[in-house]
């Protein structure tokens, strides 16, 4: 069986050297569908470690508490991952900050709710700025660094707000001489207490790109709106090996303020990341599906090509035969010939999709994710593709006629 299979390879790879031009072409193909393939599933899996060791950087000891109604179709997935819908939708209301922070063991309790609004300073407006309503123990939980100034303290908490590196750059076309001056929002002033320190990570388990936000007090935020809708709380444990009990704790407060409704979730650890990694991997997945479209075009081309083969080699199939060679020794030299091109094409595309995956990183915060169950994604893809497309050829060739096929000279 080995020597069958050495002396297959042998022929497989004389064949390839004989049209190298061709064969080449072929395998570019199948490297342009696995390369695309690669590149979504490294980004992918960086983003996904991205907001993975953000979690981790903040700490073992934080619980988030989220809306959450029970989905399970891929619509209704992708509806609750919508922001908008979330909020329309958010179960959640700063009364629960106080039910929260009196359960033992919680140190720390803080709302994000998200909004977007114009601000105006004296010499610029923009519309469409994002604006976090939180409140002080917000930095006891996000490591924040300030660059000027101090968080959301002191008596004029209500009336102060802090802003983000590029906001402030945007606002005051300066970061240095921004505390003590104004912004607008919806007809009233708020002091800039403080502004952030450039941060260059717009992708966070929070959803929010901190160098672009202005921060002020949820009640703040509360009144000059009408209202406001919670995307999620954030708590900060006294220590890590109490967190189930201060999840069960927040979960049965919860449930006691909101009259018995579970409309929410109470998650920590690894379960933080969601809903982030699940949209990750629908969007990941939706784009590996179009990707998969330009390897059957390359499975089409492997197809063709050994059409072309086994209509050339008429002759060399007929002589096989004669001198022995079985319908089935036919049909796995052609098909071996068809792996061989697929997997060549598969390794070609594994070395491109993370050139190009480490050529995006230069210009993203997103570095290359590369791991076994990628390669072996490749390896199980080309060989499907290899054997799906490369069986009807070797068929072809191997329901050869000997005697006819010995008419035939190339």
């Amino acid at each position: 069986m080995a020597l069958l299979l050495r002396t297959h390879y042998k022929l497989a790879k004389t064949a390839i050297k004989e049209n190298r031009t061709r064969s080449f072409l072929t395998c570019l193909g199948i490297a342009i569908g696995v390369a695309s393939i690669i590149l979504i599933l490294s980004l992918m899996g960086s983003i996904s470690n991205l907001v993975k060791s953000e979690v981790t950087e903040i700490g073992a000891d934080l619980i988030v508490v989220r809306p959450s109604t029970t989905k399970d179709t891929l619509t209704d997935i992708v509806d609750e991952l919508t922001s908008a819908n979330s909020f329309q939708k958010s179960s959640l209301a700063l009364t629960d900050i106080k039910a929260i922070s009196d359960v033992e063991g919680v140190s720390a309790v803080a709302p994000i709710a998200i909004s977007t609004n114009t601000v105006t300073s004296e010499k610029n407006t923009f519309s469409s700025v994002p604006i976090l309503g939180t409140n002080t123990d917000f930095v006891k939980i996000e490591p924040l660094t300030l660059r000027h100034g101090a968080f959301l303290t002191g008596q004029n908490e209500a009336h102060s707000v802090v802003l983000g590196h590029t906001l402030s750059l945007a606002l005051f076309n300066t970061i240095n001489s921004t505390v003590g001056q104004m912004v607008t929002i919806m007809g009233e002033k708020f002091m800039v207490v403080g502004v952030l320190d450039e941060i260059n990570r717009s992708i966070n388990f929070d959803n929010i790109d901190f160098d672009n936000a202005l921060i002020m007090d949820a009640s703040a935020l509360d009144r000059i709106t009408g209202s406001i809708q919670i995307q999620q709380i954030n708590v900060k444990a006294t220590n890590t090996d109490s967190l189930p009990q201060v999840s069960e704790g927040i979960e049965k407060a919860l449930t006691n303020q909101k009259l018995g409704d579970q409309n929410f979730s109470v998650s920590y650890g690894d379960n933080i990341t969601h809903p982030a990694s699940s949209l990750f991997m629908i969007i990941s997945g939706m784009l590996t599906l179009v990707a998969a479209i330009s390897l059957v075009v390359g499975g089409i081309g492997v197809m063709n090509i050994m059409l072309v083969s086994v209509s050339e080699r008429n002759h060399e199939i007929g002589v096989r035969k004669a001198v022995g060679a079985s319908s089935r020794n036919i049909l796995m030299q052609f098909l071996f010939e068809a792996l061989i091109l697929s997997l060549l094409g598969g390794i070609l595309g594994l070395g491109l999709g993370y050139i190009f995956a480490f050529i995006i990183s230069t210009i993203t915060p997103f570095a290359p994710f590369i791991s076994w169950e990628i390669v072996l994604i490749t390896f199980l893809t080309t060989f499907v593709v290899g054997v799906l497309f490369g069986i009807y050829p070797a068929l072809k060739a191997a329901a050869k006629n000997p005697i006819d096929s010995l008419k035939h000279y190339r």
